[in-house]
């Protein structure tokens, strides 16, 4: 029985190399027929991208399968994308694959999602579903714009978008973990109070006016490797908040995965009977886990405002709230897997946003392009995700 584990463990292994290969494959296809290379020659992309999916169809006979079908879906991605690479004009290709602007735009696009995702890892690794991250972006967007305006500081519009996420917080706890309800229904009602109350105090505030042209916004930094060939490009110049919010990835995993705080975290969404018999407070950490969520999603929507858009407009988050949710369980409940979800959405934010350039009138079919990347990423790619044992369930003590 050793000799078949043994004789069978090179074969998956190489099963999972070849998918992973498939995949970097798929990639080259693409990636060879746009600038710098800007290859002309449809054969190139055609071999590369049938050798990625060869690459897959064995990884799936090795049993590989997830790898092998990222790697399939990798070459027919990369045959697609490089062939009609090849047949647009040079100079269409050289205004629209712009590296280091494009990457630097799928941070800033990443940004309030990566603050959401991470707001969300919080609740649920307590065991409490939060699809109201859509809300309260909402509540830090127009709180974030309005705390800005009427401190005349970006500083403080920051501080009341935060309080603003933790109210909404506590009142989804309320009902979550305190009545019990429904965390699905709950959070529901929470996106629909956030849409009301933002509504209704925009039009009440500003009416047709808007918010003011001279709204305080969250600056940049500006880093002295301007010189550096595509690190200046693409870091040389970012929002503070985008900075946040890659140093709060690397602070959550610290914090849930190193600290006997984010153990208490991961036990009362894994096992809550077992953390109270062991003495924790499971309901005090919901609470406060779902108030951080809250608090941090918020954040996301603050930077929309004050740091991106510089103003607010009603339902301005536009789905991200969901997006950041599906960006999660691409990751696992991770916040470094949940922040490379993230940026496969900005990415393709931002590459819609040039691709009117080949068709005009492709224009609003092309900004569907960062959801279909998402639900292909989320359904076909990743497998599985075993989300934590108690989410969703409310606390019944025996």
């Amino acid at each position: 029985m050793t000799t078949a584990v043994a004789t069978r463990a090179p074969s998956a292994l190489n099963a999972k190399n070849a998918g992973w290969a498939g995949v970097v494959l798929g990639f080259l296809a693409f990636f060879v027929a746009v600038p710098p290379l800007v290859v002309r020659s449809p054969a190139v992309v055609l071999v590369l991208g049938l050798a990625a999916i060869g690459a897959g169809a064995y990884a799936v006979g090795g049993g590989a399968n997830r790898h092998g079908w990222g790697a399939i879906v990798a070459g027919a991605v990369g045959i697609v994308g490089g062939y009609a690479a090849t047949k647009s004009g040079e100079g269409n290709l050289k205004t629209v694959v712009v590296w280091g602007a494009l990457l630097a735009a799928t941070l800033r696009y990443a940004t309030p999602l990566a603050f959401g995702a991470l707001g969300g890892l919080f609740s649920e690794r307590s065991g409490v579903i939060n699809i109201a991250l859509e809300g309260m972006m909402l509540a830090g967007a127009f709180f974030g714009a309005w705390g800005a305006d009427i401190t005349n500081s970006w500083i403080g519009g920051i501080a009341i978008a935060l309080i603003a996420g933790g109210v909404f917080g506590l009142i989804h706890a309320l009902f979550a973990v305190h009545l019990r309800a429904d965390q699905i229904v709950s959070g529901t009602a929470i996106n629909l109070l956030a849409v009301g109350i933002t509504g209704y105090l925009y039009i009440d505030i500003y009416g047709d006016q808007g918010t003011p042209d001279n709204l305080p916004g969250v600056p940049d930094v500006h880093l002295p490797i301007k010189s550096v060939p595509l690190l200046g490009d693409v870091f040389g110049q970012l929002n503070l908040l985008v900075w946040v919010a890659l140093a709060l990835v690397v602070v959550t995993w610290v914090v849930v995965f190193r600290t006997p705080a984010g153990l208490r975290l991961r036990s009362a969404g894994e096992n809550p009977l077992a953390a109270e018999t062991a003495g924790l407070s499971v309901v005090r950490t919901r609470y406060l886990a779902v108030m951080t969520s809250g608090a941090l999603a918020a954040l996301g929507g603050a930077f929309l405002s004050i740091g991106f858009v510089h103003s607010f407009t009603q339902n301005m988050v536009a789905g991200r709230g969901f997006i950041a949710l599906a960006a999660l369980i691409f990751g696992r409940w991770r916040p470094g897997s949940a922040l490379a979800a993230t940026l496969l959405f900005g990415f393709g934010s931002a590459l819609a946003q040039r691709l009117p350039t080949f068709s005009p009138s492709g224009a609003v079919l092309f900004q569907a392009l960062p959801y279909v990347l998402t639900l292909i990423a989320v359904t076909g790619l990743v497998g599985r995700s075993i989300a934590p044992a108690a989410l969703g369930r409310p606390l019944e003590r025996s």
